[in-house]
This record gives C-alpha cells, sequence and structure tokens, in this order.
C-alpha cells in the first residue's frame, strides 16, 4: 500500500498539483486575500496562466489525462515557473522529449540574488555564457567603475579583452586599468567556444565571435586553435586611482543550468591588498566608467 501511495504521489497529476500549490499567488503577482484557503494557486488561476481549460486542469490532476501536448507542457512548464530539470521532467512524464535549450539566458535565479547580496565585502558580477554582464554589485562599481555608464551592448568581458575598433579608444580612456594573467586571453576564448557547443543557434554569441574574429587579430588567432575549456580563475592586478594597485583573485562560479558566470573578486585575507580592497570599496567613484571582470 505505501509502495504505490508513492508511485502514485510521482506520477505526472500528482506532481502537478504539488507545483501547483507550492506556488504562491504574491509570486506571480496575484492577491494573497485573507479569506484565500489554498495556500497556492488555485485550479483555475493555473488554468487561465497556461491557456487551459480548468477541466483539462482537473482531468490532469486526477490522472484522467496523461499525454498532455507539448505546446500544452510548454505552457503549464511557465505558469509553474518550473526550473529547467523541473520542466524537463514534466515533458518526460507527458512521454515527450525535452526541448534543447540553444539560447543564452539572461535571468538570475531567485536563490542566486539572495546569496549575491549577502556578498557585501567583496565585488561580485554576473555574466551570461557569452560574457555579456547581467549584474554588479555596489563593490564591483567601486573597485572598477560603475558598468551603468556603459551602452547595455558593450558590457562585455570579451569586448573589453579583445577591443575592435572603437572600443580600444573606450578602454584606453578609462581610469581604472587592470594587468591580466598571461594565460586569461586564451581561457576566455576557449570559454566561448564552449559556448558555442552550448547554445548553438543563439544570435548575440554568434554575432559577438563574428565581431572579435574580423576585428581583432589576437582573438582571431587564438580562436583558430580551437581551444575549449571553461574560464574558472585569474588572477589580476587592479590600478585603482584612489588607493594604488590592488591584487585580487578572480573565481568563476557557474551555476549549472545555464552557464551564468558569478565572477568573484577577492584579496588574500591580512594582506596590503586586502587592506587596500576595503578601502576601494569604501571609496566613492561613481563618476567612473564601466569595467568588467
Amino acid at each position: 500500500m505505501g509502495a504505490m501511495a508513492t508511485k502514485a504521489g510521482a506520477g505526472l497529476g500528482a506532481t502537478i498539483r504539488a507545483w501547483r500549490e507550492r506556488l504562491s499567488p504574491s509570486t506571480v503577482g496575484l492577491p494573497s486575500a485573507r479569506t484565500r484557503r489554498a495556500a497556492g494557486l488555485r485550479r483555475e488561476e493555473l488554468a487561465e496562466r497556461a491557456g487551459v481549460s480548468v477541466d483539462y486542469v482537473v482531468r490532469l490532476e486526477q490522472g484522467r489525462a496523461t499525454a498532455p501536448s507539448a505546446q500544452v507542457v510548454a505552457s503549464l512548464a511557465r505558469a509553474l515557473r518550473l526550473t529547467v530539470p523541473e520542466r524537463d521532467h514534466l515533458y518526460r512524464m507527458a512521454g515527450l522529449v525535452p526541448p534543447h535549450d540553444d539560447l543564452i539566458p539572461d535571468d538570475i535565479p531567485p536563490g542566486v540574488h539572495r546569496v549575491l547580496n549577502r556578498l557585501g565585502d567583496v565585488a561580485v558580477a554576473v555574466f551570461a555564457a557569452d560574457w555579456q554582464m547581467i549584474w554588479w554589485n555596489p563593490g564591483w562599481a567601486a573597485l572598477l567603475g560603475d558598468p551603468s555608464t556603459t551602452p547595455p551592448e558593450l558590457r562585455n568581458f570579451a569586448r573589453e579583452r579583445f577591443p575592435v575598433g572603437s572600443d580600444a579608444v573606450r578602454i584606453a580612456s578609462w581610469p581604472v586599468a587592470v594587468r591580466n594573467s598571461a594565460d586569461s586571453d586564451l581561457a576566455i576564448v576557449s570559454d566561448l567556444r564552449r559556448a558555442t557547443g552550448r547554445f548553438p543557434d543563439d544570435a548575440r554569441l554568434a554575432e559577438l565571435i563574428r565581431v572579435l574574429t574580423v576585428g581583432n587579430p589576437t582573438f582571431a588567432r587564438l580562436w583558430a586553435s580551437g581551444a575549449v575549456g571553461a574560464h574558472r580563475e585569474d588572477h589580476k592586478t587592479i590600478e585603482h586611482p584612489e588607493v594604488g594597485p590592488v591584487e585580487v583573485d578572480c573565481d568563476v562560479l557557474t551555476d549549472g543550468e545555464s552557464d551564468l558566470k558569478i565572477v568573484i573578486l577577492s584579496a588574500l585575507p591580512g594582506s596590503a591588498h586586502a587592506a587596500r580592497l576595503r578601502l576601494a570599496l569604501a571609496a566613492d567613484i561613481d563618476s567612473a566608467p564601466s569595467r568588467t571582470c
């Protein structure tokens, strides 16, 4: 009896119901009335968000509908705010092949956001799989310059490391200079090649590779090597205009789902560079231009 209950509780209908009941109304922009008995979404609310009938949601949860179409599954996954593994699980329970994720996501999961907001004593930024900058904390802006002063399309680490045309003039005018390790150029290029395998149909990534290959000889030479890898760590010296040189370790953490890159800059505890880093993070250089790791 226990085994049968467990099997039933892991089925398509029971799983959809569990996901529906865990999703709070406020998460999807619905009011949380005091008289509300359901902790999660009602069937009517899920049906409306997914674009299906209430009767169909009832039949799914009761196990009377067991083969939803790919279009319905995709709509349910979006309405239920499923993670990629959960979405793929839903497809498989419906007897379908999960979709291939071939576009680079720029979304930061809420849990990752919460962790990032607690890292107040280091400089942190988040990049997409193509090294497009999508988030930074105040420490990053204080140490390397405020990225908001640079157009979003130019907030790309690869474009900074391998400037094309007017990019070189823009970078040369920055008051915050960075000396990188000798191996980091190849690490960035091999990481971008890795991204092309993960996201083969992403237009933004393809355009970035085209621009850099045509416009930067160093990138073109390294790209021709065919190296594939992941950029995980680096060491660099930041010539801060107020506190002087700051040597930092650059650690790159990734979330396994979307290849988001969380870049953390920190100095050796107890060193003179750690003291300068603390001073830099407290300094006000909001007028400095953008700088990515």
